[in-house]
């Protein structure tokens, strides 16, 4: 379901807030994207997530992260309501949909992800195919933890301006 920016803005802070923690966990990031209202355009409002996101720390980082399941998986670390349960589905439909091999696979680099950065895999996984994230999942493995640490916020970035987009139907 979608809201139009006006009704947003009317929202109260703490529904805004968990409409809000549906786009992105960092609970930093949702604080600052909070003071930004009023929303005057869909625009204004993905540049206040933007810039929330630039001023955010890795562990902003990493509360976001926690807030997606892994790759072809349905259930993240942190507890999300039912709104990001679907996106995040939606999101992974593609993905979902290949064989057994490959789903296998992904799940073993995705678990050697882990065991190398101590983190989920992410990816922006909107209209990616199990076999381009799995090429991604291995081509990111070779870097270094810092460097990675900052394409997975990239990719956080991503997933946060499309939700933002679906919540508020607007597709820029």
């Amino acid at each position: 379901m979608t809201i139009s920016l006006e009704a947003l803005n009317a929202l109260p802070e703490q529904e805004l807030a968990r409409r809000l923690r549906d786009c992105c966990g960092s609970s930093r990031w949702i604080e600052q994207v909070l003071q930004a209202r009023p929303f005057r355009s869909a625009a204004h409002l993905l540049a206040a997530a933007e810039d929330a996101w630039e001023h955010a720390a890795p562990a902003d980082w990493q509360e976001a992260f926690d807030h997606h399941p892994r790759i072809g998986e349905d259930r993240s670390q942190s507890e999300v309501s039912a709104k990001a349960s679907v996106w995040s589905a939606n999101e992974q439909a593609a993905a979902a949909a290949a064989g057994g091999s490959v789903l296998l696979e992904l799940a073993r680099a995705n678990a050697e992800y882990e065991r190398r950065f101590g983190r989920i895999y992410l990816v922006c996984a909107q209209d990616l195919t199990a076999a381009e994230i799995l090429a991604d999942v291995r081509r990111r493995l070779a870097n270094g933890p810092e460097a990675e640490q900052r394409i997975a916020a990239a990719e956080q970035a991503k997933i946060t301006a499309l939700r933002l987009r679906k919540l508020i139907g607007h597709d820029l």
